[in-house]
């Protein structure tokens, strides 16, 4: 499975690379984002769930761990959980949480910091990996599966030329 590579080089090259993402979705996909703090894993995921319909405020959820935002996709109602385990000490927490329930092949989860999960959290379709590159960012979406592979090959994003 080929890997999709881009180079995002300001903040609406991220906005519209969310915005593709939401249009790939679909229901049961689990997203790893991988990135160092400010790599932009919040910012793409923000405006994938503003694409996907959610009206209102995409919060961060760094101190309450998760996030649920109910949407509509090809006229079916889809739950969006948007972690963040930045904050865990310990995978338990996740399981004492009841998280690992919300993977359930309907919810599409999206989970940053999911090394903190490790090996409780439930294996991605699709890792997004984000770095940091001059004054933009190189991002790569791998597809794990064949639900990720559907996602990817959906994905219709043209990186800003240079």
């Amino acid at each position: 499975m080929q890997p999709f590579k881009a180079y995002l080089p300001d903040e609406s090259a991220t906005i519209a690379l969310g915005q593709a993402l939401a249009s790939a979705l679909q229901p049961g996909l689990v997203i790893y984002l991988h990135g160092d703090l400010g790599a932009g894993k919040t910012a793409l995921t923000r405006a994938l769930i503003q694409a996907a319909g959610h009206r209102g405020t995409v919060k961060s959820p760094t101190y309450t761990l998760s996030e649920p935002y109910r949407v509509e996709l090809d006229g079916q109602a889809v739950n969006i959980i948007h972690y963040d385990l930045y904050r865990m000490s310990s995978p338990e927490e996740f399981l004492d949480a009841g998280f690992r329930e919300d993977f359930d092949g309907r919810n599409i989860c999206i989970v940053e910091w999911p090394e903190k999960g490790a090996p409780v959290l439930p294996p991605p379709d699709v890792r997004v990996l984000l770095n940091v590159s001059g004054l933009g960012r190189e991002v790569e979406l791998q597809a794990l599966s064949q639900l990720g592979q559907l996602c990817l090959d959906r994905l219709a994003y043209t990186p800003p030329t240079p």
